[in-house]
């Protein structure tokens, strides 16, 4: 039986549904929050309680509920717990081999200053991974990097979330700003455009942010020429590539620009002052005397052996990336190349898109559209299996038997089963609050805001982004809500558009299941609470930032918008 959605339950007072639909979102931030709840628990019982909103409040009937949880649980295994899942067990190949001291002794031959490593990493090899496969694999791989360097794992995490910022919008090929023309009619390249003249000056800021909160205002200043290297080749590449290139490629053009740039700048400068965090300084006279004395040199070959499992990454990710390959790996792809039409009959069998039992097609939009329902089990498509190539490449490369492979990948899988619980309760709680329609109750609420949109434009996209963990999703969820608000008070549609991508990447770092993957990363699950409390001060700064940008692109630098 159909089921239409409604978004004012309560009779006709939008503003009291909007609170109803708030009680899920507002325990989340309690729990972690004040609370500290571990992440799988405060997961479980805000999925239970978004599950009550919606069948006692929204009248959504049960099973329906039930079965939009178990689609949404479906997809935080995969492809999202599948990439975590891989790239943990890459890292884990590397330090169980010995190679990832090799691999720190390089990094440390760069720079030994913690403050440049999170540049190098964090933000611009991060903001690669961004570029390149999206989702998860980001936070989980540079977080992991950092952790082996020595990074305090919270500060790992937190650091990576947050220098995710300035990619996320042009993620996994520019999929976001793809996808929103579909709901929106509004072309990408124009959208790509807005958007590269709104992110660019966060670009600009991420680094020195990331710095002032490592080691504070003072210690930024000592290396504020590698940050202006770092965040002004990012932030012009960025403007420059999403405005004439267009939406797919500013993060893979900006990341190579930027790591490029620093490191040829490392090689002429050096910080006056090394900089260590307060539980490495005690030790640090010691270390210093340790290293000159019996650090070990090695050869050419040896470095690039070492960081070898972390390039098949980076080669498989940016194959697996490619529209035409991906979508022949998803089995969608229509072309004559006989090597990719071997990939589209292996993704067609690989690939499986069940409709969900009393869902698909079950539940109606307002306007009494259908709202179609899979369980999309992609395999071969998936960024996770491209990452697990890597690591069975990596096994010939580093000599690792089959025997000792397959332990530590059992390893990795008993060490992320807390974590795969919460990314599946959080990413559930997320279809539920989409289907039963109180992500559009909120959405409107927004809306009624009037002239002041101009202002809390962005704001839908950090709320999007919050509840699905997605810029792509938040984008589909509101763009064409942004077009029709924006066209009703004055504002130009493109303006709006563009703030929900920009104003998402915001959201990002305090996304459940941003949360989960991060703390699953460094090894730190049950202590979501301890993460989400570090980020969330830093995503509403940010969130601010960006609605400053809209609000001034509006009523004084509208010669900005395309």
């Amino acid at each position: 039986m159909q089921w239409t959605q409604m978004y004012t339950p309560l009779g006709d007072h939008l503003l009291l549904s909007a609170i109803a639909a708030l009680i899920p979102i507002i325990f989340f931030f309690w729990a972690l929050a004040i609370k500290r709840m571990k992440g799988y628990t405060a997961g479980l019982a805000t999925l239970g309680i978004a599950l009550g909103v919606a069948v006692f409040i929204y009248g959504m009937p049960a099973e329906k509920a039930l079965m939009s949880a178990t689609q949404g649980a479906v997809y935080g295994i995969l492809p999202i717990g599948w990439i975590i899942v891989t790239s943990v067990f890459l890292y884990k190949i590397t330090v169980k081999t010995g190679q990832f001291d090799i691999i720190r002794s390089s990094v440390l031959s760069i720079t030994d200053d913690r403050r440049l490593q999170a540049l190098l990493i964090a933000f611009s090899f991060g903001a690669f991974l961004e570029g390149a496969a999206g989702f998860g694999a980001p936070v989980a791989i540079s977080a992991a990097l950092l952790v082996g360097l020595g990074f305090n794992p919270l500060y790992a995490a937190g650091i990576c979330l947050i220098a995710n910022t300035a990619p996320v919008a042009f993620g996994a090929i520019g999929i976001p700003i793809t996808a929103v023309e579909g709901p929106t009619g509004i072309p990408a390249m124009d959208i790509s455009k807005m958007v590269g003249r709104q992110l660019p000056f966060l670009s600009l800021f991420i680094p020195l942010y990331l710095i002032i909160i490592m080691s504070g205002f003072r210690k930024a200043l000592e290396i504020w020429p590698a940050i202006l290297v770092s965040g002004v080749s990012f932030a012009a590449v960025q403007y420059v590539s999403s405005n004439f290139l267009g939406p797919e490629l500013p993060d893979v053009l900006s990341a190579l620009a930027s790591m490029a740039a620093l490191a040829v700048f490392l090689k002429f400068w050096k910080p006056k002052t090394t900089f260590r965090f307060p539980a490495e300084q005690e030790a640090a006279a010691s270390l210093e005397k340790q290293k000159s004395e019996s650090e070990p040199t090695y050869s050419g070959g040896e470095i690039f052996k070492a960081w070898s499992p972390f390039l098949l990454l980076t080669l498989m990710i940016s194959i697996w990336g490619i529209p035409s390959v991906k979508s022949a790996l998803t089995g969608h792809y229509e072309g004559t190349a006989v090597w990719l039409k071997w990939l589209n009959a292996a993704g067609e069998k690989l690939t499986f898109a069940p409709g969900v039992p009393f869902l698909n097609n079950q539940i109606l939009h307002a306007d009494g559209t259908p709202i179609e329902a899979v369980y999309k089990l992609e395999v071969l498509g998936s960024a996770g299996t491209a990452i697990l190539i890597a690591a069975v490449l990596s096994k010939f490369i580093t000599a690792l038997s089959w025997k000792k492979w397959g332990a530590v990948f059992g390893e990795t899988l008993r060490e992320l089963k807390f974590p795969l619980l919460t990314i599946a309760s959080v990413v559930g709680f997320a279809y539920v609050t989409n289907s039963s329609g109180m992500s559009t109750t909120l959405g409107l609420t927004l809306a009624m805001t009037g002239a002041m949109f101009t202002f809390f434009s962005p704001v839908l996209g950090w709320l999007g982004v919050f509840i699905t963990g997605s810029d792509t999703s938040a984008n589909l969820l509101f763009g064409n809500l942004q077009k029709i608000t924006a066209l009703s008070v004055g504002m130009d549609p493109i303006l709006s558009v563009a703030a929900n991508s920009s104003g998402g990447v915001t959201g990002k770092m305090i996304s459940p299941q941003s949360i989960a993957v991060a703390c699953a990363a460094v090894g730190l699950a049950g202590k979501e609470s301890e993460l989400f409390r570090f980020t969330i001060k830093h995503s509403l700064f940010l969130l601010l930032l960006v609605c400053i940008i809209t609000f001034l692109q509006h009523h004084f630098f509208a010669w900005m918008i395309p």
